[in-house]
């Protein structure tokens, strides 16, 4: 795992190499991988003059006469737009362009299908480059580093650049479908291959193997891949074909086991409340970093003495939850990420304790419950002093982002869902699938006004807004086949009539809403209340419950791995089960029994012959605990609860075993209804 952990610090250094006396143009997505590998501080460090964002808006000065340059896309279309505008408002001699995307994959994007001979497209574009600064005898290089990886923890890395990868699902089927001949179209998700998808989506995910394939290079690995949904088998496909990897798998000394999953196998799991853990509720109740899909923003005015106006939180810069250089922050993070709600709180209040004792600040020793005001009054020990705020940075950032999300007013609505998914949990194994939905409708009224909340009642915050509603319906249609069955024709005709009035009151709460929440504003494409009619809230709700009404069927082809519900048994109450759990639990089991879920994806024609031959002889096909390694890549996020829940069971089944997991997003439950409903799954931004 260590030299994994390792691979995104080695493809900085490449980066590093190339910045002194230079300054860096960067794109979002770049940044967020650079900031959980220790930040802008790494490029001053290594004699870098300025970090600027990668916009047509910037530019440089007459003494500034070195670029780099570092994009998480193709070098095309916008891209190129971008390079050459700030160019021609420069006066650069030295330009060094660095892309996250293979010089493999600019190929198939330029329609060429032969191999070839070095890096052509690199080489025309560094012409271009020498064109654009006005003179051919300057400086440019055109190289790919794959940094894209963000080491997140000790267990996780993500990559930023991929956050917007998801699985397909039904209408996105449908889609590819109507631009298909009739009889060449597809039954169902499992059945499309990689040619089939559109070209930006076939190069996103030949990206994304081709960054596989440079992590097991550089870690010197031979893998064997296995997949689980048919998202994870295209992409498992592509890089069991890499070109590059076939004489790396000849050679390399380790082995290792990568299984990719496809998060809409389990997509109750990804937008429930039960998770029990505290950075799950830190990412959904803080505000995001700017250009940042994962790290929050924390408030810091407490350990200054600074007074709180409307105009303070543009003074002073804020925290977040990436701590690099602090030892003692990143053990706390790490507890924090894998551990439960209660213990990871209790985790804060004693880094803080020792921090202040170790600086002889009068601390107050509370013993029992720990509270929001608790941490506080431990933080603030630490304000004007800037010594000690230098020292122990890290962790007070953690211990703020702490005490301000358990003080949070909308802290209660966590609450209030988990509640209400418990209800509905033990209705769907008592009643038809219509019956339990209809108990979604009295929730379905607007939130009161600001000044319209009687004395003793809850608060508006606290009340369940439009965005908890649509979690609520996710959870509920994820689970649909596990309702009791009724009379088919009968439950079609009445659900088709309840979901009518489903979509006429959500269409009512989203329109009497004050303010749109981020997940609205992607929803209906209106950034406040005013721009929005009733129209466009009716359109956005039905095509809300357009994606909703197959969401019950993408477990439809597993033959094993088919439900994540028990239902009670009179004694136990009905329950949740993860659907991660029970691939680890197969994946573990010391009886190593074949999954038929679990398909095994490295074979290639070997494997086509073994199958032929297991007709009339044994034959054993490689299984996921065959390595001394084992990667989960979660394709469309993981939720910070899913990390603990993988914790628990190598410790449980498999104790010492090393597991590293690999995912495209840390989730909070909101991001997922973002990724249904709210994003161009077929057409993902690579920069053309």
């Amino acid at each position: 795992v260590a030299d994994f952990l390792r691979f995104p610090h080695q493809m900085w250094e490449k980066v590093l190499s190339k910045v002194k006396k230079a300054v860096v143009f960067m794109d979002s997505r770049c940044a967020e991988a650079l900031h959980w590998s220790g930040g802008a501080a790494l490029l001053l460090e290594a004699g870098a003059r300025n970090l600027k964002e990668f916009s047509s808006f910037e530019a440089c000065a007459e003494n500034e006469p070195k670029a780099v340059f570092v994009v998480s896309t193709l070098l095309k279309g916008r891209t190129i737009d971008v390079i050459k505008d700030i160019i021609s408002l420069s006066h650069f001699q030295y330009c060094v362009v660095i892309t996250t995307v293979a010089h493999s994959v600019h190929l198939v994007a330029n329609n060429v299908t032969t191999e070839m001979e070095g890096n052509p497209v690199f080489e025309q574009f560094e012409e271009k480059l020498c064109e654009w600064m006005g003179n051919m005898n300057y400086t440019a290089e055109v190289m790919h580093v794959p940094a894209v990886f963000a080491p997140v923890s000790q267990q996780l890395l993500l990559t930023p650049a991929f956050a917007h990868l998801f699985p397909l699902l039904f209408p996105d089927l449908e889609a590819i479908n109507t631009k298909r001949p009739e009889k060449k179209r597809f039954g169902s998700l499992v059945d499309m291959d990689m040619n089939s998808l559109p070209v930006e989506l076939q190069l996103e995910i030949k990206s994304l193997a081709a960054v596989l394939n440079a992590m097991f290079e550089a870690t010197g690995t031979r893998e064997e891949s296995f997949a689980v949904g048919p998202m994870s088998r295209i992409i498992a496909g592509e890089l069991a074909g890499h070109p590059q990897a076939k004489n790396r798998r000849k050679t390399a000394p380790n082995k290792a086991s990568i299984i990719f999953v496809d998060r809409t196998m389990d997509l109750t799991g990804a937008v429930g409340h039960h998770g029990d853990n505290l950075v799950e509720k830190i990412l959904t109740v803080l505000e995001p970093l700017p250009g940042h899909v994962t790290d929050i923003q924390v408030d810091m005015l407490e350990l200054t003495s600074l007074q709180r106006t409307p105009h303070s939180t543009n003074i002073l810069a804020p925290g977040c939850l990436a701590q690099t250089q602090s030892p003692a922050a990143q053990a706390l993070w790490e507890t924090m990420l894998t551990s439960k709600h209660k213990e990871g709180v209790m985790e804060v209040r004693r880094h803080l304790v020792e921090a202040a004792s170790k600086e002889k600040l009068p601390i107050k020793m509370g013993l029992g419950r720990v509270t929001p005001e608790q941490l506080r009054s431990y933080v603030q020990l630490f304000r004007s002093r800037p010594g000690m705020l230098e020292s122990h940075c890290g962790v007070l950032q953690l211990g703020l982002a702490t005490a301000q999300t358990l003080r949070h007013p909308i802290m209660p609505r966590w609450d209030a869902c988990l509640a209400f998914e418990r209800l509905l949990l033990q209705a769907l194994g008592d009643s038809d699938f219509t019956a339990v939905l209809r108990q979604l409708l009295p929730l379905m009224k607007p939130r009161r006004g600001e000044d319209d909340t009687a004395s003793g009642s809850r608060s508006r915050e606290e009340e369940c807004g439009p965005d908890e509603l649509i979690l609520l319906l996710v959870y509920l249609y994820s689970l649909a086949d596990e309702a009791q069955p009724s009379d088919q024709d009968a439950e079609e005709e009445e659900l088709e009539k309840l979901e009518r009035e489903l979509i006429g009151q959500l269409t009512l709460v989203i329109t009497q809403e004050q303010h749109l929440s981020p997940l609205l504003q992607k929803l209906t494409g209106c950034d406040t209340p005013e721009q929005l009619t009733m129209e466009q809230a009716h359109a956005a709700a039905e095509g809300l419950f357009e994606t909703l009404r197959g969401l019950s069927q993408t477990r439809d082809h597993l033959k094993q791995l088919r439900s994540v519900y028990t239902a009670s048994d009179g004694v136990h109450q009905a329950t949740y089960r993860p659907f991660l759990r029970q691939v680890l639990e197969e994946v573990f089991h010391p009886d190593r029994p074949e999954c038929p879920d679990i398909e095994y994806m490295s074979g290639g024609l070997t494997d086509l012959l073994k199958t032929g031959f297991s007709m009339f002889m044994k034959v054993t096909r490689p299984h996921p605990s065959d390595n001394p390694l084992l990667l989960v890549f979660l394709v469309g996020g993981v939720t910070a609860s899913e990390l603990r829940l993988i914790k628990e069971a190598v410790s449980t089944h498999k104790p010492g075993s090393q597991v590293l997991v690999l995912s495209t997003r840390l989730l909070r439950p909101t991001d997922i209804a973002e990724l249904l409903f709210a994003t161009p799954r077929l057409s993902p931004d690579i920069g053309v």
